[in-house]
């Protein structure tokens, strides 16, 4: 009978919960504000890729050499050139890098031989279609841009 009214009256709940907030000290919480207070991320974190320019001829660092594509696990990187009859060089036609299939490896931008490919510290990549996460050369080298967020 005892075991019985100890069920009903759910007393193990709330013996557990009692303990709980014994030991729960209001001082000891952490909450992050994290719209309006960005949060630390650590130094070795590897995020939304970019695809760096020149600073000066504002020109992509990519030369088509496709190692990135090679490299990559996931096959996820696509790289488009045509060969440029003037300077017999690649010219960078497209790039594509799909976001959701990346397990942000680093082996991508690893094997890059200019450092054209780099994984920056911008966790904000999230995208309400699976078509928003396929990322193009005119957003890889805009990067990502800021959440928009409503107050």
């Amino acid at each position: 009978m005892i075991k019985f009214l100890r069920s009903f009256l759910l007393l193990d709940l709330l013996e557990g919960l009692w303990v709980t907030f014994r030991h729960q000290s209001p001082s000891q919480i952490e909450t992050e504000q994290y719209p309006s207070e960005r949060p630390a991320v650590s130094e070795r974190y590897r995020g939304a890729p970019r695809l760096n320019v020149h600073p000066e001829t504002q020109e992509t660092l990519c030369i088509s050499c496709n190692l990135c594509a090679v490299a990559c696990p996931e096959n996820l990187i696509v790289v488009g050139s045509v060969r440029n009859p003037e300077t017999k060089r690649k010219d960078l036609v497209t790039f594509t890098y799909d976001l959701s299939r990346c397990m942000f490896c680093g082996l991508c931008e690893d094997a890059c031989p200019v450092d054209a490919l780099e994984l920056t510290q911008d966790f904000e990549i999230a995208s309400y279609t699976r078509e928003g996460l396929i990322w193009d050369r005119q957003a890889l080298e805009e990067g990502p841009r800021p959440t928009q967020y409503r107050q």
